[in-house]
């Protein structure tokens, strides 16, 4: 709107042309988001599709929380216990960044997001201890592996600490 109104052209071709560049600089921000996430992190070898989806999280909130910052933390969290247990912290941080992308997508609201999410995670090949910890972060899969403890108790922390929400 802000365009139209300052370049003063208002009409209906016009008002398209607008929209569609519009659309096409988000989905490029939205990827450069994603991108600089993952590099951030140290994330290697996420399935573009996935860099996108953590690139939409930046615009969308949980209890009043930004997901993508969220989802930052607990990545985070996930890597300093795992270091402390002696697991793989890759692949820690990397279901810690990955744990609510079930949030992302519009399709399919009546599946619990971390169905969906693990359901996303095996589309795009990811690890199965991955899969696993996503499906299974609020128990909607049983836990198979010592990653999925480790992505739901550092969510809780994660949404729990004071600051968190509002």
């Amino acid at each position: 709107m802000h365009r139209l109104v300052t370049d003063g052209r208002i009409h209906p071709a016009r008002i398209e042309e607008v929209v569609a560049k519009t659309k096409k600089q988000i989905e490029e921000e939205i990827v450069e988001i994603g991108e600089r996430t993952v590099i951030d992190l140290g994330i290697n070898g996420l399935h573009p599709e996935l860099i996108r989806m953590v690139g939409r999280m930046r615009y969308r909130s949980s209890y009043g929380r930004n997901l993508l910052q969220h989802s930052r933390e607990v990545a985070n969290f996930c890597a300093t216990m795992a270091a402390e247990l002696g697991l793989n912290v890759k692949l820690a941080k990397r279901a810690g960044l990955l744990h609510d992308i079930g949030k992302v997508p519009d399709d399919n609201p009546e599946l619990p997001h971390a169905i969906l999410g693990m359901q996303l995670a095996e589309k795009y090949k990811e690890h199965p201890e991955v899969c696993n910890a996503i499906g299974a972060h609020h128990d909607e899969v049983e836990m198979t592996s010592m990653l999925s403890p480790i992505i739901q108790v550092c969510d809780a922390i994660s949404g729990a600490r004071p600051g968190a929400r509002r």
